[in-house]
């Protein structure tokens, strides 16, 4: 019976990385790209705009620091991957279980993230499943930290007519309303996570098993009671963990984000003249973004990006054209550029995980 399960549990992680979780974000993001362009075609020519471009060495330097910015972020998970096993997995393991969480976040829709696989990749590499479990689940409360402590701060630093007064009133009104209860949602969540793995774990436990008993949320009873122990878990570690050791996680997740917005500032640095916009309210409107996304029913944001990007950033490029295209170039480097290394490294890992996974089956 054991084999059994084992066998289904591969055979669902072979449907999971299936070439199909790959094509259909894809063709969403095209599909949104071919719509904006479309939609654009009787006010410029897009290849007009792609024309006036002119790949400078500043332009072509600007895009080699935009992809040292998306290695800031790979550099910042796989440290952070690093600190919490307490150095148990080296480097080269802690960027392979960041690409492999990373494409999953390109591969599901935002709202389930790359975490939702994280303690099977860490359990491939050796990592004890319940630790594993208990790992992903405080990753996940650091990067709703970040979002908690750093949102707020960078919107009351950046003047109002900045940050949201961008593709008309409704639009404005739109992102702004959303960004906030958005933002809301995610300070709950993340109250909910400090109070079950730092605070009173048993309380929170006793409480999702309580609301679970309502027959319309009984069929996640056990999921609830589950997430409570894990939480019970993850506590009895986290307490025990030194001041050094939050600085240092909480410093990788900082620069992780951080290094993923500052994309978007490389960009506009090479391709828009030397008088750019602010580039403060470039990084501000980042967090904004990011924080909409999280909502996205799409896989990794598909198509929602393209056209939040180009709205969002159109007040501060020239033309549309301009704008579409720097989105273009942003999806490829922050988004399609992990499918595809995602795609190399899934097969391998899979491989290796079902190797693995009958060298054991074969010592019972």
């Amino acid at each position: 019976m054991q084999g059994q399960n084992g066998n289904a549990s591969m055979a669902s992680r072979k449907k999971m990385f299936s070439i199909w979780k790959v094509i259909i974000p894809v063709a969403i993001g095209l599909g949104a790209v071919v719509y904006m362009f479309l939609r654009d075609a009787g006010k410029e020519n897009l290849a007009e705009v792609w024309d006036d471009i002119h790949f400078t060495w500043r332009t072509w330097l600007c895009i080699a620091l935009a992809l040292v910015f998306m290695f800031g972020r790979d550099f910042g998970l796989s440290w952070r991957f690093r600190a919490l096993t307490d150095r148990q997995l080296p480097w080269r393991h802690a960027f392979e279980i960041d690409f492999l969480c990373e494409f999953t976040s390109c591969v599901t829709p935002s709202a389930v993230g790359g975490s939702s696989l994280g303690m099977v990749f860490l359990n491939s590499k050796g990592i004890e499943f319940g630790r594993a479990t208990t790992l992903m689940i405080t990753t996940l409360f650091l990067d709703e930290l970040f979002f908690v402590i750093f949102c707020p701060l960078v919107v009351f630093l950046t003047p109002a007519h900045e940050i949201f007064a961008s593709g008309g009133a409704t639009f404005s009104h739109g992102i702004k309303l959303t960004f906030w209860l958005v933002y809301a949602a995610i300070f709950v969540w993340t109250a909910i996570l400090f109070s079950g793995i730092i605070w009173r774990p048993e309380w929170v436990r006793m409480l999702l098993i309580k609301v679970t008993g309502w027959r319309i949320l009984s069929r996640w009873r056990q999921q609830a009671a589950t997430l409570g122990d894990n939480m019970v878990a993850t506590s009895k570690e986290l307490r025990t963990k030194p001041f050094r050791f939050w600085l240092e996680v909480f410093g990788g997740t900082a620069l992780s984000w951080t290094s993923r917005y500052l994309v978007v500032n490389a960009l506009f640095l090479g391709f828009l003249p030397q008088d750019d916009p602010w580039q403060w309210v470039i990084l501000a409107r980042q967090f904004v973004i990011w924080v909409v996304l999280m909502i996205s029913p799409t896989p990794g944001g598909s198509g929602l990006s393209e056209w939040l990007f180009s709205e969002y950033y159109g007040d501060l490029v020239p033309t549309a054209g301009m704008a579409l295209i720097l989105a273009i170039f942003w999806r490829v480097i922050s988004y399609y550029l992990y499918l595809l290394i995602g795609a190399v490294i899934v097969p391998g890992w899979l491989k290796n995980t079902i190797t693995h996974f009958h060298h054991e089956s074969s010592k019972k």
